[in-house]
């Protein structure tokens, strides 16, 4: 199952609802979702795309938030860390996390086309990961899965 990425739908709900969630869940944690971290987490959820750094830190300077990349990088490490966000390791990119329920391990369809990004759920592959790594003694701590290609909106457009 994937995101609504690929999918028509209120990209305001996306942010209102994505930043809801985890001011949440940072309640519940103890954790601090300050002005800039939140703010990141919104320019995230307000594009289905992954998203590199300093791009990100040319919203922040747009929106007279910050001008120094320690705050684009600090912000998205905190996200990251703890699970509201992902990186694109093909992309060197980051895209907000569109399943904050519980640790997961998903796979991102990333369009060649648009450069739109789906986190899809439940990753089948992560049980035979877990699987070969525990017979071999081995402790998983992080799988990264992405499939490049063509999403449906750029396949019917072609």
């Amino acid at each position: 199952m994937t995101d609504q990425a690929f999918e028509p739908h209120d990209h305001g709900a996306c942010i209102s609802d994505g930043v809801a969630a985890v001011e949440r869940i940072c309640v519940e944690r103890g954790l601090q979702l300050t002005k800039a971290r939140a703010r990141v987490l919104e320019i995230l959820l307000s594009e289905h795309r992954a998203m590199g750094a300093y791009e990100i830190l040319d919203v922040l300077r747009a929106d007279g938030l910050a001008s120094q990349p320690p705050v684009a990088y600090r912000a998205l490490e905190f996200l990251t860390k703890n699970g509201f966000a992902h990186r694109i390791e093909r992309l060197n990119a980051f895209i907000a996390c569109s399943h904050l329920d519980g640790a997961h391990a998903p796979v991102f369809l990333i369009c060649r086309v648009c450069n739109s990004v789906a986190e899809a759920q439940p990753d089948p592959a992560r049980s035979e990961v877990d699987r070969v790594a525990r017979s071999a003694g081995f402790a998983v701590e992080r799988v990264v899965r992405e499939a490049e290609g063509v999403c449906p909106n750029c396949a019917r457009a072609a």
